[in-house]
């Protein structure tokens, strides 16, 4: 079965596994939770149902849910019973989905989560910006 996996602070990466309980739950490290997200049915995320216990880290956003530690999208279908059950997840949702969950969560001290759209966020400044703001005086602040 054809997944993609999101891990905290990473990019979402395509894995193979089989439809398998132990091995889905394996991916996510514990017991599997689903989220429903899709509103089409068509796609579903499985989560450790006990990420707020296990001191995971805030991962994305999943429909209303912040989920914490890693998570993966797999298809969605209606068997010959009419249950619900997975599958693979076609070309089209693997793009769609990595688009969608290209975004991080960054706990930024003093500040809070934030949602970025990169997942290598690179600081970058220049040595004469530096240089500028070590020279910059601070501004006087009148009452009037």
């Amino acid at each position: 079965m054809k997944i993609l996996v999101i891990e905290p602070k990473k990019e979402p990466y395509i894995r193979d596994i089989d439809d398998d309980l132990h091995e889905m739950q394996e991916v996510v490290g514990g017991y599997i939770e689903p989220i429903y997200f899709d509103p089409t049915n068509k796609a579903i995320a499985w989560c450790n149902d006990e990420f707020l216990l296990n001191g995971s880290e805030p991962n994305r956003m999943v429909g209303e849910c912040l989920v914490h530690g890693t998570f993966f999208i797999s298809g969605n279908y209606q068997n010959e019973y009419g249950e619900w059950d997975s599958c693979s997840l076609t070309d089209e949702q693997i793009e769609k989905y990595k688009e969608q969950f290209s975004h991080m969560i960054v706990d930024l001290p003093g500040i809070g989560l934030v949602a970025v759209n990169e997942c290598h966020p690179e600081i970058v400044q220049s040595e004469e910006v530096a240089e500028d703001l070590e020279d910059s005086e601070e501004p006087e602040i009148t009452m009037s």
